[in-house]
């Protein structure tokens, strides 16, 4: 029953953990993209835990170095992993994470952030995150969640040895958690646009299971002048999507905005991903990508242009995912 009520509140707050009573088949992580304000560095650290079908567990800590294309995976058991029941925070050995800090002690990074300015996907009656009204589902294979679409990093951190400081750095935070990641998925992600004001994008496009059969489903948030435009499955919106040579084109449209997207591929790193809580999948996830983004109010021009370390994932059969027509 204890571990029902947690469930139900995280429920209405997906920024915690969801996984309470858990022992098979499910994973949950949290992704935590840091760039410092010369964008010297673009990290991606991602806490998380693990349960495969047997039940064996673990917890990790994986860490995308984005400028150089490198990864490590830092295992810790099972039982280091202590979320709050309270709120987002979480202690994994010697490093906690919430949505307004960090503070880390792994081989090669060592410190605290502090983020500021965050900005959360707007919660409301009957969609309380992201998801909207899929998170009340109980049987889907992956959830997701954003944190903060975008916030100002203060504090210093040790990187391979040298003192970093962070201060007025740009940070990201979103999350996953089910069973696996879906059979296909196209992601990408900005918040370095040459804007005074914050300006940041996050669209993922994926291969849902459904009932016997799947959907492509979408989730779209682009912040712009202090607001933040949502096209999503849910809401109605329409998309499209093609490939060219390390080209991936997105578009999205409602009754009033279009939203275009030309993400460029640059160099990637490897990373872990969930198969029925197993973390054997393999991801490549580049942080050197450049994301040209168009904005229009019906056909008026509001926004372009390009976001920096963009991160950028096209993974599983992603010809599932592509139409030339306007489709839902």
């Amino acid at each position: 029953m204890q571990n029902r009520l947690k469930r139900w509140r995280a429920l209405w707050n997906p920024d915690m953990y969801h996984g309470w009573g858990r022992d098979r088949r499910y994973f949950e992580g949290w992704y935590f993209k840091i760039v410092d304000p010369d964008q010297r560095y673009a990290l991606a650290l991602i806490p998380g835990i693990a349960f495969d079908e047997s039940g064996s567990s673990h917890a990790f800590i994986q860490r995308l170095d984005g400028k150089q294309c490198t990864s490590a995976y830092h295992h810790f058991p099972a039982e280091a992993f202590q979320p709050s029941p309270e709120g987002f925070a979480l202690q994994l050995g010697n490093n906690r994470f919430s949505a307004s800090e960090i503070q880390l002690d792994l081989p090669e990074l060592q410190g605290r952030l502090r983020f500021d300015q965050l900005f959360p996907w707007p919660s409301m009656l009957g969609a309380p995150g992201i998801m909207g009204w899929y998170s009340f589902v109980p049987f889907m294979e992956c959830y997701h969640g954003v944190v903060s679409v975008d916030h100002v990093i203060s504090g210093e951190l040790k990187v391979y040895g040298e003192t970093v400081d962070f201060t007025g750095g740009r940070g990201y935070t979103e999350k996953d958690w089910g069973r696996s990641f879906p059979s296909a998925w196209i992601w990408v992600q900005s918040n370095h646009f040459d804007q005074d004001a914050p300006v940041s994008l996050m669209a993922s496009v994926a291969n849902i299971p459904w009932i016997g059969s799947h959907f492509i489903g979408y989730i779209v948030g682009f912040l712009f002048n202090g607001r933040l435009y949502r096209f999503a499955t849910y809401t109605g919106a329409r998309m499209k999507a093609s490939l060219g040579e390390k080209t991936i084109r997105l578009a999205f449209r409602d009754k009033r905005y279009r939203l275009e997207i030309t993400a460029h591929q640059a160099g990637t790193g490897e990373l872990v991903a969930p198969i029925s809580g197993k973390m054997v999948g393999k991801v490549s996830e580049s942080m050197l990508s450049e994301a040209e983004v168009r904005f229009f109010d019906n056909d008026r021009l509001l926004f372009s242009g390009t976001g920096k370390n963009a991160g950028l994932e096209a993974a599983g059969q992603v010809e599932e995912l592509l139409t030339e027509t306007w489709r839902r």
